[in-house]
């Protein structure tokens, strides 16, 4: 059996663990970088991934639909810790990449419908 601390190693990769400060006490220390805020994203509270995305984005309506979903769906209006999206990973660095690519499709889509194009295309 392997332990979650490799199963989270192996899907989510070395962005999934905290970054080492500078400080001199060289203790395990979330950094984010101005205007960008950490999420973690991901179905099961176990498997989480941490990502680092731009704050802005927070305010696209793909990104507050999805974060509507995850409240009603999976986590609730209140809970404490950090940001949590309910989503699968490949979908929310789908969503990511749209807005990057400042596709204007995805000011326009709705986020049934971007969910729907993305699952007939990837599975």
């Amino acid at each position: 059996m392997v332990s979650s601390f490799v199963k989270k190693l192996l899907f989510c990769g070395a962005k999934g663990f905290l970054s080492i400060s500078d400080s001199d006490d060289s203790r395990l220390v979330p950094v984010t970088q101005a205007g960008h805020v950490r999420v973690y994203v991901g179905r099961d509270v176990c498997m989480m991934c941490k990502f680092e995305m731009e704050a802005n984005y927070l305010n696209h309506p793909l990104f507050q639909s999805l974060l509507e979903l995850s409240a009603e769906q999976e986590f609730g209006y209140s809970y404490d810790g950090a940001l949590r999206i309910a989503c699968d990973v490949d979908l929310f660095l789908y969503i990511l990449r749209l807005l990057e690519t400042s596709n204007p499709s995805a000011h326009y889509m709705e986020l049934s419908d971007l969910i729907s194009k993305f699952y007939s295309t990837t599975y």
